[in-house]
């Protein structure tokens, strides 16, 4: 894994270059700093050498969490209204006050990127540690910009083969393969193609979820319509489908999040179609509020907060490797409710 530069513009040591220089695992370099007996000698002192070869400066806010003398985190994240960030740091925080750490949030504004600088300046105490909710440009700013002696993990887009935000440990649902199957089932109830609503992509030029949609469109062999950008909101969702649901040959619309979805399913019913007798429609997230919309929707439930779990749990061992693994998050699942059926019209 590479290293960050710092403010001054040379590179930073940390850990893991240690752990490179001595032959030994970053576990092991984290173990002879916090003073753990479970090290053979030779091995110690192979890590010492290698510490004072790189000019390493152990992070003094980790070791303090590892010791317990202080157990703080700040979590950056730009949209707390969002029900994915918001179900996210729900995870982080149970998790974390489970292990007795307090929990600070910083609010990263959508049009503003801060600097390094800035960035210091959000956490508590120099060297804090801090979980990034890196779901938008934003966030995957701000993990990019953190110093590379800042303990941090991220919860970010699935990412595609070497296509990594950061060196940071980091953790995802499978968005993708969600997408997909969300698609399938579309198709399978004899819609000719799916058209996509898609959320701003913050990794990557196709985000997981329009590449899902892509695969299963693909492998049906059915027509591939042009994405159309959909927002975040129902308001954005509205404005976008406008102009698609009027046309009556679009029998079926995959949206990026079920707030889009309620744009659309009112787009819809304005441009006099009935869901689903002429139009399905079906969402991404599985807000509470989706099974209570007239009709209810269908969407795919994800993991988001034990996506949060798994950040603190990565976190947690990146501070003290003798901390807990974290469990695994749960599958993307498909809800099939009442917006979606087969077509029952001609003319496709």
């Amino acid at each position: 894994m590479g290293t960050a530069p710092d403010t001054s513009g040379a590179p930073t040591v940390t850990i893991r270059d240690v752990a490179r220089e001595a032959g030994v695992s970053h576990q092991t370099v984290s173990r002879v700093i916090n003073g753990h007996s479970a090290v053979a000698d030779a091995t110690r002192h192979r890590v010492e050498a290698a510490i004072d070869s790189l000019g390493f400066r152990p992070n003094h806010a980790a070791r303090e969490l590892a010791g317990k003398a202080a157990r703080s985190l700040t979590v950056l994240t730009s949209d707390t209204s969002l029900y994915g960030a918001a179900s996210t740091l729900r995870g982080i925080e149970e998790a974390a006050r489970a292990a007795s750490f307090a929990v600070a949030v910083s609010v990263l504004d959508r049009h503003d990127h801060p600097d390094r600088a800035e960035l210091r300046a959000r956490l508590a105490r120099p060297g804090e540690p801090v979980v990034v909710i890196a779901f938008d440009a934003p966030g995957v700013h701000a993990l990019r910009l953190l110093p590379a002696d800042t303990p941090v993990v991220a919860a970010v887009e699935h990412p595609s083969g070497s296509e990594l935000v950061s060196s940071r440990p980091q953790a995802w649902l499978d968005d993708r393969l969600a997408a997909a199957h969300a698609t399938r089932h579309l198709l399978g109830l004899g819609h000719r193609t799916v058209h996509y609503l898609a959320l701003p992509s913050s990794t990557a030029d196709v985000a997981q979820r329009t590449q899902g949609w892509l695969d299963a469109l693909r492998a049906a062999g059915a027509p591939e319509p042009p994405v159309v950008e959909g927002g975040w909101t129902p308001r954005t969702g509205y404005l976008a489908a406008r102009e698609l649901v009027a046309d009556r040959s679009v029998t079926a619309v995959l949206c990026g999040n079920d707030d889009v979805a309620a744009g659309v399913m009112r787009a819809a019913r304005e441009a006099g179609r009935h869901i689903p007798d002429d139009l399905s429609v079906a969402g991404f997230d599985d807000v509470p509020v989706a099974a209570f919309l007239a009709p209810a929707l269908t969407t795919i439930r994800l993991d988001f907060e034990g996506l949060g779990r798994t950040c603190f749990g990565l976190l947690h061992r990146l501070l003290d490797p003798a901390a807990p693994a974290p469990d695994p998050c749960d599958e993307p699942a498909l809800i099939v409710r009442e917006s979606t059926g087969p077509w029952r019209g001609t003319g496709q």
